[in-house]
Protein backbone atom coordinates (compact mmCIF):
# COMPACT_ATOMS: atom_id res chain seq x y z
CA UNK A 1 0.00 0.00 0.00
CA UNK A 2 1.32 3.39 -1.10
CA UNK A 3 0.83 6.16 1.25
CA UNK A 4 0.87 9.84 0.58
CA UNK A 5 2.29 12.67 3.10
CA UNK A 6 1.39 16.05 2.59
CA UNK A 7 1.39 19.56 4.47
CA UNK A 8 -2.31 20.62 4.35
CA UNK A 9 -1.35 23.44 1.94
CA UNK A 10 0.02 20.73 -0.12
CA UNK A 11 -3.41 18.93 -0.39
CA UNK A 12 -5.51 19.00 -3.38
CA UNK A 13 -9.08 20.15 -3.01
CA UNK A 14 -9.93 16.32 -4.33
CA UNK A 15 -7.17 15.26 -1.51
CA UNK A 16 -8.70 16.97 1.08
CA UNK A 17 -12.23 16.43 0.42
CA UNK A 18 -11.64 12.55 0.69
CA UNK A 19 -9.64 13.06 3.79
CA UNK A 20 -12.83 14.96 5.35
CA UNK A 21 -15.40 12.33 4.02
CA UNK A 22 -13.74 9.06 5.84
CA UNK A 23 -13.05 10.92 8.36
CA UNK A 24 -16.92 12.17 8.82
CA UNK A 25 -18.00 8.39 8.03
CA UNK A 26 -16.01 7.11 10.63
CA UNK A 27 -16.08 8.97 13.68
CA UNK A 28 -19.55 11.11 13.04
CA UNK A 29 -21.63 8.87 11.48
CA UNK A 30 -20.36 5.12 12.02
CA UNK A 31 -19.60 5.42 15.62
CA UNK A 32 -22.77 8.19 15.88
CA UNK A 33 -20.37 10.93 17.49
CA UNK A 34 -21.52 14.28 16.46
CA UNK A 35 -18.45 16.51 17.17
CA UNK A 36 -16.09 19.29 15.74
CA UNK A 37 -13.86 17.61 13.03
CA UNK A 38 -12.63 20.39 11.30
CA UNK A 39 -10.61 21.68 14.57
CA UNK A 40 -8.42 24.14 12.62
CA UNK A 41 -5.25 21.80 13.48
CA UNK A 42 -5.57 20.12 10.13
CA UNK A 43 -4.51 23.74 9.03
CA UNK A 44 -0.49 22.86 10.84
CA UNK A 45 -0.41 18.70 10.07
CA UNK A 46 1.33 16.49 7.66
CA UNK A 47 -1.34 14.49 6.66
CA UNK A 48 -0.34 10.63 5.75
CA UNK A 49 -3.00 8.43 3.74
CA UNK A 50 -3.61 6.18 0.69
CA UNK A 51 -6.45 6.11 -1.92
CA UNK A 52 -8.02 3.20 -3.60
CA UNK A 53 -7.60 3.11 -7.53
CA UNK A 54 -11.21 4.98 -7.51
CA UNK A 55 -9.81 8.15 -5.77
CA UNK A 56 -11.37 7.55 -2.05
CA UNK A 57 -9.41 7.82 0.71
CA UNK A 58 -9.10 4.56 2.69
CA UNK A 59 -6.83 5.19 5.49
CA UNK A 60 -5.39 8.56 6.61
CA UNK A 61 -4.38 10.39 10.27
CA UNK A 62 -2.00 13.50 11.02
CA UNK A 63 0.59 14.33 13.16
CA UNK A 64 1.07 18.01 14.57
CA UNK A 65 3.31 19.33 16.75
CA UNK A 66 1.61 19.47 20.62
CA UNK A 67 4.62 21.46 21.44
CA UNK A 68 7.98 22.19 21.49
CA UNK A 69 9.42 18.93 22.24
CA UNK A 70 5.82 16.37 21.52
CA UNK A 71 4.08 15.64 18.33
CA UNK A 72 0.20 14.53 18.54
CA UNK A 73 -0.81 12.05 16.13
CA UNK A 74 -4.84 11.88 15.71
CA UNK A 75 -7.82 11.33 13.36
CA UNK A 76 -6.41 8.02 12.79
CA UNK A 77 -8.97 5.69 10.44
CA UNK A 78 -9.32 2.99 8.25
CA UNK A 79 -12.12 1.64 5.72
CA UNK A 80 -10.66 -1.26 5.26
CA UNK A 81 -10.46 -3.82 8.39
CA UNK A 82 -9.18 -7.30 8.29
CA UNK A 83 -5.46 -6.30 6.14
CA UNK A 84 -2.88 -4.80 8.42
CA UNK A 85 -3.49 -1.06 6.39
CA UNK A 86 -4.06 0.45 10.26
CA UNK A 87 -0.95 -0.41 11.66
CA UNK A 88 0.81 0.45 8.38
CA UNK A 89 -0.05 4.00 8.49
CA UNK A 90 0.24 4.18 12.39
CA UNK A 91 4.20 3.26 11.54
CA UNK A 92 3.78 6.11 8.96
CA UNK A 93 2.75 8.26 11.23
CA UNK A 94 5.25 7.91 13.82
CA UNK A 95 8.24 8.06 11.30
CA UNK A 96 6.81 11.44 9.90
CA UNK A 97 6.62 12.70 13.95
CA UNK A 98 10.28 11.56 14.59
CA UNK A 99 12.10 11.92 11.26
CA UNK A 100 10.04 15.45 9.72
CA UNK A 101 8.93 17.23 13.47
CA UNK A 102 12.21 16.02 14.97
CA UNK A 103 9.69 14.89 17.92
CA UNK A 104 11.15 13.58 21.07
CA UNK A 105 7.91 11.83 22.16
CA UNK A 106 4.81 10.98 20.40
CA UNK A 107 1.05 12.19 22.42
CA UNK A 108 -2.70 10.52 21.34
CA UNK A 109 -5.87 10.50 22.56
CA UNK A 110 -6.65 6.77 22.00
CA UNK A 111 -10.27 5.43 21.97
CA UNK A 112 -10.40 2.71 25.22
CA UNK A 113 -10.83 -0.21 22.53
CA UNK A 114 -7.91 0.39 20.65
CA UNK A 115 -5.49 0.94 23.07
CA UNK A 116 -3.65 -2.90 22.25
CA UNK A 117 -3.58 -1.05 18.14
CA UNK A 118 -1.44 1.38 19.63
CA UNK A 119 0.25 -0.42 22.06
CA UNK A 120 1.79 -2.67 18.96
CA UNK A 121 3.62 0.69 18.04
CA UNK A 122 5.50 0.83 21.25
CA UNK A 123 2.65 3.62 22.73
CA UNK A 124 1.99 2.78 26.57
CA UNK A 125 -1.20 4.45 28.43
CA UNK A 126 -0.41 7.62 30.53
CA UNK A 127 -4.01 8.72 31.93
CA UNK A 128 -7.02 6.65 33.24
CA UNK A 129 -10.14 6.52 31.36
CA UNK A 130 -11.93 10.31 30.08
CA UNK A 131 -15.01 10.80 27.87
CA UNK A 132 -14.46 12.70 24.88
CA UNK A 133 -17.45 12.99 22.70
CA UNK A 134 -18.95 10.61 24.88
CA UNK A 135 -16.44 7.90 23.59
CA UNK A 136 -14.03 6.59 26.78
CA UNK A 137 -10.13 7.62 25.70
CA UNK A 138 -7.30 7.21 27.71
CA UNK A 139 -3.68 9.38 26.71
CA UNK A 140 -1.14 7.48 25.50
CA UNK A 141 2.84 8.64 24.33
CA UNK A 142 5.83 6.83 22.82
CA UNK A 143 8.83 8.25 23.52
CA UNK A 144 11.58 8.42 20.33
CA UNK A 145 13.14 4.97 22.14
CA UNK A 146 11.48 2.27 22.69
Amino acid sequence: MKFTIKHFTELSNRELYEILKTRQEIFIIEQNCPYMDIDDLDLDAMHIFSMNEEGRVTACLRVFMKDEKTAQIGRVVTLVHGEGLGGKILHEGVKVAFDHYKAEKIYLEAQTYAIGYYEKEGFRVISGEFDLDGIPHVEMERSREL
